[in-house]
C-alpha cells in the first residue's frame, strides 16, 4: 500500500490508510521540483539581502528585528526549541501519523523554501516507523499550530522524544535505530515546519473518520430500538421526507426502512398509539442533519488537506514572498465546533431512546429497566446514568472553542482560532457518543429477548444477531462497563464495519 504525496491530491482515505494502515509514502516527481525551485529562490534571496520575515528577521512581534546570515541556520533551531511548549499527555501515535503526512503534503506544494532533503527526511520517518511525541495542549491555532509542530521538528533533528516501532525514547536515539540521518536547520526551514494547521486538520480528520462510522451505526441501532418499543413505521413513509428532502435525512429513512422491512414488531399509526416520541418519530430528522453537518465539514477538510498553509509564502516564478495568514485555523476551528455539535447531538438522541427503553413508564410494557428481577437485579438502569453522564459532558464540551481568542505576540498576534482545542474536543465527544451507542445497542438487543428476535426486520434481526454473538442476555446483573468496551471495539472493527456498509448501506433495494 503506498500513497504518492502531490500536494493537490490526498484524500481522508489516504490519510486513514498512512496513519491507521501503515501504507508507505512517496514524493511526486513534480512535487520534488517544485520544492527545489521555491529553495533555489530562498538562496537567491539570501544572497541579495533582502528583507523576508523567518528568512531575515525574527518571529512574531520580533518580525522587525533583523538577523544576520551568519545568524540564521541558529535562528531556525532557537525557533524550534523556544517554540517546543507543548503541555499535557501525547497525541496518539496515528494522529501524529497523520500529522507528519499532512505537513509534507503541505511542504510538497513548493511554496515554503524548504530543502527537498529536510522534506525527505520526514518521509523516512514515516516509512520507517518513528513518530513524534507530541504534547496535545499548547496550540493556539495560529499563527498555526506552532508548538506541538515544533515538538514534531525537535525529532526531525535529532532532539526531543519519539516512539520507536511503538517504544518511547529520546529522538536522537530514535533516529539512529531507524537509520535516520537527522537534518541541520537551514534558512527558512524552521519556520517551514511548524507554521501550519496539520495537527488540527489531522485530529480533525480522524474524528470525522469515526464520525463516519458512528453515523451509520447510529441509523442501524435506531432501528433496532424503533421495534422493540414497536415503534409506529408510517413516520418513515417516503411520502414524508420528500416534501423535506434533506439529503441526510433521505439516507436515513432509506436505511431505516431497509433495516425494518418484513417486521412483525413495528406498528401502524393508531394500532398501538397514534404518534411515537421524537426520539422514535424524528430519527431521520436528527440524524441526517448531523450527516449533513460532517459532509459539509469534510469538504472543507479536503481543501485543508491540500493548501500551503505556511508564512511567508514563497511564489518563486512571481518574483514574490508574501507574509499572509494561510496559517489562521477559523476553517477547521468553526468546522469542528460543528462537528462537535452534531455528534453530542447523535449521542443526545440516543440517550433518549435508551432512557424509554429502561423505563417502566415508556417501553411498552417490557420489564422495568430491562431486568428479569426488578429489585434483586438492577438491570440496566445505571448504564442509562452511564449514557446521561456521557451526553452531558458532551455538552459541556460542545461550547464553541472558536469564539475565544486571546492576543499573543505582544498584540501582534491578536486574533487566534483555538483550532486545535476545538479539533480535540470533537475527538472526545465522538469517542464518548461510541459509548452512549454502544448502550442503546446493548438494551435494544437485550429488549428483544424479552419479545421475540425471529420477529425483527431484515436488518434489525442482522444487528441483533451481531450483539448476541459478543454480548450474551442478562440473565443476572454482571458488570457492564466491560461489555460496553466489548460493543464498542466491535464498531471500530474495520471488518465489521464493512460489513455492515456492504449489507445495508448499498442501493440493492427501491429507494427514495
Amino acid at each position: 500500500m503506498k500513497v504518492v504525496v502531490t500536494g493537490r491530491s490526498l484524500s481522508m482515505k489516504d490519510v486513514i490508510d498512512v496513519a491507521k494502515n501503515r501504507a508507505s509514502v512517496v514524493i511526486s516527481a513534480e512535487s520534488k521540483a517544485n520544492i527545489k525551485k521555491s529553495r533555489d529562490y530562498v538562496l537567491r534571496l539570501l544572497r541579495e539581502g533582502k528583507i523576508v520575515y523567518g528568512l531575515t528577521t525574527g518571529f512574531g512581534k520580533f518580525s522587525d528585528t533583523l538577523i544576520s546570515a551568519e545568524d540564521a541556520k541558529e535562528l531556525q533551531l532557537n525557533l524550534i526549541r523556544s517554540h517546543a511548549c507543548g503541555v499535557g499527555q501525547h497525541l496518539s501515535e496515528n494522529i501524529v501519523r497523520a500529522t507528519l503526512l499532512l505537513r509534507i503534503n503541505s511542504l510538497a506544494l513548493g511554496y515554503s523554501g524548504i530543502r527537498l532533503e529536510s522534506v525527505e527526511t520526514m518521509i523516512e520517518m514515516l516509512n520507517k516507523d518513528v513518530i513524534p511525541v507530541i504534547p496535545e495542549k499548547g496550540s493556539l491555532g495560529a499563527s498555526g499550530d506552532l508548538a506541538p509542530l515544533a515538538h514534531l521538528a525537535l525529532v526531525l533533528i535529532g532532539e526531543g522524544e519519539a516512539f520507536y516501532k511503538g517504544k518511547k525514547m529520546n529522538g536522537k536515539q530514535a533516529m539512529k535505530k531507524a537509520g535516520i540521518t537527522p537534518i541541520t536547520l537551514e534558512a527558512k526551514e524552521g519556520l517551514a515546519l511548524i507554521n501550519g494547521t496539520q495537527v488540527m486538520t489531522a485530529i480533525g480528520v480522524l474524528a470525522c473518520w469515526e464520525a463516519m462510522k458512528l453515523l451509520k451505526w447510529a441509523d442501524c441501532i435506531a432501528a433496532l430500538t424503533m421495534e422493540a418499543l414497536a415503534g409506529i413505521r408510517d413516520a418513515f413513509d417516503p411520502i414524508t421526507h420528500l416534501v423535506r428532502p434533506h439529503k441526510g435525512q433521505l439516507e436515513t429513512v432509506a436505511v431505516i426502512r431497509r433495516m425494518i422491512k418484513n417486521s412483525q414488531l413495528t406498528t401502524k399509526q393508531g394500532e398501538v398509539r397514534v404518534q411515537d416520541a421524537y426520539s422514535i418519530r424524528c430519527i431521520p430528522q436528527v440524524h441526517g442533519a448531523s450527516k449533513d453537518a460532517v459532509s459539509y465539514i469534510i469538504k472543507g477538510l479536503d481543501i485543508e488537506m491540500n493548501s500551503a498553509t505556511d508564512n511567508p509564502l514563497i511564489f518563486a516564478d512571481d518574483d514574490l514572498v508574501i507574509s499572509g495568514g494561510n496559517f489562521h485555523g477559523q476553517p477547521i476551528a468553526l468546522s469542528m465546533d460543528f462537528l462537535s455539535i452534531s455528534m453530542a447531538e447523535l449521542a443526545n438522541i440516543s440517550e433518549r431512546r435508551t432512557e424509554r427503553l429502561v423505563n417502566p413508564q415508556l417501553n411498552h410494557n417490557l420489564p422495568p429497566f430491562l431486568t428479569l428481577k426488578g429489585g434483586k437485579n438492577s438491570g440496566f438502569m445505571i448504564a442509562q446514568y452511564a449514557a446521561a453522564a456521557l451526553v452531558s459532558e458532551n455538552k459541556s464540551l460542545s461550547h464553541p472553542a472558536s469564539v475565544d481568542s486571546i492576543p499573543s505576540s505582544a498584540n501582534q498576534e491578536d486574533h487566534v482560532s483555538m483550532g486545535t482545542i476545538a479539533a480535540r474536543k470533537a475527538y472526545q465527544i465522538i469517542e464518548n457518543a461510541y459509548y452512549v451507542l454502544a448502550i442503546e445497542w446493548i438494551c435494544a438487543s437485550q429488549a428483544i429477548d424479552f419479545l421475540d428476535s425471529e420477529k425483527l426486520g431484515d436488518g434489525s434481526r442482522w444487528m441483533y444477531q451481531k450483539m448476541r454473538e459478543k454480548v450474551k442476555f442478562f440473565q443476572e446483573d454482571r458488570v457492564l462497563s466491560k461489555e460496553f468496551v466489548k460493543v464498542v471495539e466491535m464498531m471500530k472493527d474495520e471488518t465489521l464495519f464493512s460489513e455492515l456498509e456492504q449489507t445495508w448501506f448499498v442501493n440493492n433495494e427501491e429507494e427514495i
